[in-house]
């Protein structure tokens, strides 16, 4: 039954999801100069704390920047940052970073284990889907249907995201998919499912 909900989510994620213009990657990446303190000049963040932004999905990277600035999302110091920012500019910037390529991360070998279990099995005991089930299972993520890509990124920036998720801080998610599954995760569980993102590739 779990299984028929799941796939029935996506199928209608498919659905609904938003159609994105194509911005100017050129542009995006002249754009690019303010975002270079935190996020690298390529978008390959050199701070954990910092989500790398290389290869990630135009629709997404646009979606966030949209909810930053309309407060869906709050970060005092990214709503900053968008607040002049057009609607071409913030999709010339998604343009730019999902074209760059994003540099693969490594594991920590003591947390794989039950991090490979998680994404890829969930865990049935507390009824949470697989990472997988949403974002492959490569972290390449699904742009159609707005799951982004996890693969590479900073175990860090993920534990936060899961944390916040969890908590209810965070609640720019589709159909509150995200927040459902964190909440029922406990922090060595967040932990060691970022780690194994963090190194997949």
């Amino acid at each position: 039954m779990r299984k028929m909900l799941l796939s029935l989510t996506v199928i209608i994620s498919f659905a609904i999801a938003p159609v994105y213009a194509v911005g100017d990657a050129a542009a995006g990446k002249a754009k690019s100069a303010t975002c270079m303190g935190c996020h690298g000049a390529d978008g390959n963040s050199p701070a954990p704390t910092f989500p790398k932004l290389a290869g990630q999905h135009a629709g997404y990277l646009y979606k966030q920047l949209q909810d930053y600035k309309s407060g869906q999302r709050a970060d005092p110091t990214m709503m900053a940052m968008v607040a002049n920012l057009s609607d071409a500019d913030m999709q010339n910037l998604a343009a730019y970073y999902a074209e760059q390529t994003v540099s693969a991360g490594t594991a920590a070998a003591d947390q794989v284990e039950l991090g490979k279990t998680i994404y890829h099995a969930g865990i049935k005991s507390k009824g949470v889907a697989a990472c997988a089930a949403c974002h492959g299972p490569a972290g390449a993520g699904n742009p159609q249907a707005g799951f982004p890509r996890v693969s590479g990124q900073h175990a860090a920036y993920a534990v936060e995201q899961l944390k916040q998720f969890g908590q209810g801080a965070r609640a720019n998610d589709m159909a509150s998919m995200m927040r459902t599954v964190a909440a029922k995760m406990s922090e060595a569980e967040m932990q060691a499912v970022a780690e194994y993102m963090q190194g997949l590739h």
